[in-house]
Parts: C-alpha cells; structure tokens; sequence
C-alpha cells in the first residue's frame, strides 16, 4: 500500500526559501517584482488551504447549484488577474472577455467530466471543478498573454495598419498579421507544455494519481485527456477573444482607435 508522506508546519514554511530567492533576484537585478512575488506567495498560502476546506465541503454536498457557483466564482477570479495584468483603458475587453470564457471553459469542463469520463452526474464535483480549475488557469495565462501581445502589436503597428486601411484592406486584412501572432503567442505555451510532458516535466495529476495508488495506466489517460484539453481549449478561447477584441480596437468607419505610446 503507498504512503504519502506528510509536510509538517515547519517544513512546509522552509519552502518559502524559494519565494526568498525571487525576491533576491527581484532586488538585485531591479526587476520591480517585489510586491507582485509578495502578494502572489500569500494568496497561494490563503487560497489553496480555503480551497481546500471548501473542495471538501463541496465533494461531500453533490449540490448542483453550489457546484456551478464555485466554478463561476474562479472564472471571475481568473477574469480578475487578467484585468490587472493588461492595463488597457481604451478598448472595452472585460465583459466579451469574461464571457467567452465562461462559456467556453463550462462547455470544455462538461464536456470531459460529462462525455469523456462520464461521471455521473455530469456535474459530479469530484471531476467537474478540477476539471474547470486546470482549464481557467491554463488558459487564463493565455489569454492574458495574448491581449497584451495584440494591444502592443495594434500600437507599434498602427502606421502598418493604417496604410493598409488606405490601400483598401478591411480591418481583419489590415491587423492579419497582429492576430496570428496574439492567438500564436497565447498557444505556445500549452503547446510546449505538451512537448515535454513524461520527458522534461511530469505533471502533479498524474504523480498524485500514482502516489495514491490509482494504477498508473489510468493516471497515464487522464494525463492525456487534461494535455489535449488544456491545448483545445486554450485555443478556442484565444481565438474567439482575439476575433472580439481585435474588432474593438476599430471604430465604425474601421479607423484605429489604439493611440501611439
């Protein structure tokens, strides 16, 4: 029978030498991530452990209604980061954003809890929340990515872009080149992430999965339907919010609304 060893209080807090390292090189190099490093460590620290009482909460209910509750309220915390990481003021992004996501992250988390593992019912917590939570945090980072690559590029572009409106081009024409590398930039990094998957990194799930003793060919097809997941998923919603966004960035007479930095 395997045995999961356990972290005391002590050496759980001797891992905050890793935040100390960060910190150390945030400082030394004048990187100005301090307080970001900071602030991430301690909602890690808070959220996972009321998390965590809450999972138990929640896996132990089969409530339908608090089920969807949960998953809504991490969708608008994933929509929350993103907000404070791209700081545009001048196109209206949040709201097609944020509902993009819900849908597409439900539909995806249904999808593989309902069709692919077949739970029943289909909102079985047991699989429908982690589900959702692997796919809103991967894509999240995406998203986020993206945005910020296709507001930069509409900028530093916008002579380019302009001149091919003059020329004739339709807004999708003239930004083509801006949107295939905000969707591209978003996707690289759950398509890396595939390519080393059992040889450079192996992932928590299926290393947890092991060490609970769930046989390993199991864990290995989980492992694989997350992988595949994470990548479709990621790239639907960056398209679908790229398609959005990137139409925001034009007025009614397809005039670039981004002003120059």
């Amino acid at each position: 029978m395997n045995r999961i060893i356990d972290i005391s209080t002590g050496k759980l807090l001797l891992a905050f030498v890793f935040i100390i390292v960060a910190q150390a090189s945030s400082i030394f190099y004048h990187l100005g991530l301090g307080r970001d490093i900071a602030i991430g460590a301690l909602r890690t620290f808070a959220q996972l452990f009321l998390m965590g009482y809450v999972l138990t909460f929640i896996l132990g209910s089969e409530n339908l209604p608090l089920t969807i509750a949960i998953f809504a309220i991490m969708v608008i915390s994933a929509m929350s980061i993103i907000k404070g990481r791209v700081k545009e003021k001048q196109v209206a992004y949040i709201l097609p954003t944020f509902l993009t996501m819900l849908v597409t992250y439900f539909a995806t988390a249904f999808f593989v809890s309902g069709i692919i593992v077949d739970s029943t019912p289909w909102w079985e917590p047991r699989y429908f929340i982690p589900t959702g939570g692997m796919v809103i945090g991967n894509s999240m980072s995406a998203i986020a990515i993206a945005l910020e690559r296709l507001f930069s590029e509409m900028r530093q572009r916008r002579e380019v872009v302009e001149m091919k409106l003059a020329l004739g081009a339709d807004f999708r024409e003239a930004s083509d080149d801006v949107f295939r590398n905000a969707v591209t930039s978003g996707m690289i990094p759950s398509i890396n992430a595939m390519m080393g998957v059992g040889l450079v990194f192996i992932p928590g799930m299926m290393s947890g999965q092991i060490l609970s003793g769930t046989d390993p060919l199991v864990a290995i097809r989980y492992q694989i339907v997350v992988m595949f997941m994470l990548v479709g998923s990621t790239a639907v919603t960056s398209i679908i919010v790229m398609l959005i966004v990137r139409k925001r960035c034009f007025g009614s007479g397809e005039e670039v609304l981004l002003s120059s930095r």
